[in-house]
């Protein structure tokens, strides 16, 4: 099958990127590597690849050979790029966070249903045996109704993080750890257990001198009536995630890897009627699923190829950015604000502070 030309704009998070396309030379070839610091990109490039870098974007979005073109670019980019490279006829993986706002997620929806062309977020916390094995027992009916759920971002970001000029400012970075730290976790939240119906929040700038927060506490509630709290620090000694949810027939626990959860060592523990015989009979019998960049990037390809996919789609990133935009309308005016978010609500045209 035909491998999918790709090229990638930004050679800081990019280089991850790259690196888990050469994990899977079947289906990608790496054309491209654009960023204004070329000789950033050079230095991670394999010697003696066909991969040319450029400082160019339009040269990228001319290049008829590109099919995907995968935005790695400061957050207060993403919109503009994505917009312009669908615009030109390429499909689109893009980092977190996809846009500033609700009704930017719109837009970007109403110009894919116009081109034809798709956008990929990336939420790489998704792919990995953990929560591979978590959705089993769940389709399974074993964990049956979902009771609570608890979320930390512990991780640790100094003076030396924020010397990147753009970083820690509403400007540059869009919004501080719920945006940049935590969306994953939010993220997997709703994977796991559906849509939120609601949550209060508490931001605070605690640690760093920046703009933006860095610690928060968030209860939220599910439209499944189940219960969660997030709580979120960049002053944390290490760097530590963790996630554990309680359900009727079993609990699920996390290990503590900061940026691969769904990757590391999790326990499932039966709570009666259920048996542990019965939660380890599905987890054996779950197939090993590829982790993080690698996991996500080979569904990105089976999608465009009319393969079966679990890729992650423009409507979830929605549901991520209308779950930050709810935070920080709820963290401003101290009340519960409730879910979806709809055009006219105080946050839907974004959050950025007057």
């Amino acid at each position: 099958m035909k491998k999918v030309n790709v090229a990638i704009i930004g050679a800081g998070i990019g280089q991850k990127h790259y690196n888990a396309y050469l994990q899977l030379p079947d289906l990608f070839e790496v054309s491209a590597i654009c960023d204004t610091n070329v000789a950033r990109a050079e230095a991670f490039v394999v010697p003696q690849s066909q991969t040319r870098v450029t400082a160019d974007f339009d040269e990228i979005l001319s290049d008829p050979d590109i099919e995907l073109v995968d935005i790695c670019l400061p957050p207060h980019l993403h919109f503009s790029f994505t917009a312009k490279a669908m615009q030109a006829g390429k499909d689109v993986i893009c980092e977190k966070p996809l846009s500033n706002s609700v009704a930017d997620v719109d837009r970007l929806i109403a110009i894919s249903k116009e081109t034809g062309r798709t956008v990929y977020p990336v939420f790489q916390y998704r792919f990995g045996n953990g929560i591979a094995r978590l959705k089993a027992l769940i389709e399974s009916g074993l964990a049956g109704r979902a009771f609570v759920a608890s979320m930390e971002t512990h991780w640790n970001r100094d003076a030396v993080y924020y010397a990147v000029d753009w970083r820690g400012t509403w400007k540059g970075e869009q919004g501080g750890a719920i945006l940049g730290h935590a969306i994953h976790m939010h993220d997997l939240l709703s994977f796991v257990l559906g849509a939120v119906d609601n949550v209060y929040a508490k931001v605070d700038t605690r640690v760093n001198e920046i703009e933006v927060e860095d610690c928060a506490a968030l209860a939220i509630q599910m439209t499944s009536g189940a219960l969660a709290t997030s709580s979120v620090t960049l002053g944390g000694a290490t760097n530590t995630t963790r996630l554990r949810f309680c359900f009727e027939g079993l609990t699920a626990e996390s290990g503590s890897d900061p940026y691969a959860p769904a990757e590391g060592d999790w326990t499932f523990t039966a709570r009666a009627p259920v048996t542990q015989d019965q939660v380890d009979a599905v987890i054996a019998a779950t197939p090993e699923q590829e982790g993080g960049q690698v996991g996500f990037s080979r569904q990105v390809f089976n999608a465009m190829r009319s393969l079966e996919s679990e890729f992650v789609n423009i409507a979830e990133a929605r549901r991520s950015i209308e779950f930050v935009s709810a935070v920080y309308q709820s963290a401003r005016s101290g009340l519960l604000v409730s879910l979806p978010m709809k055009d006219g609500d105080p946050t839907y045209e974004g959050w950025m502070p007057t």
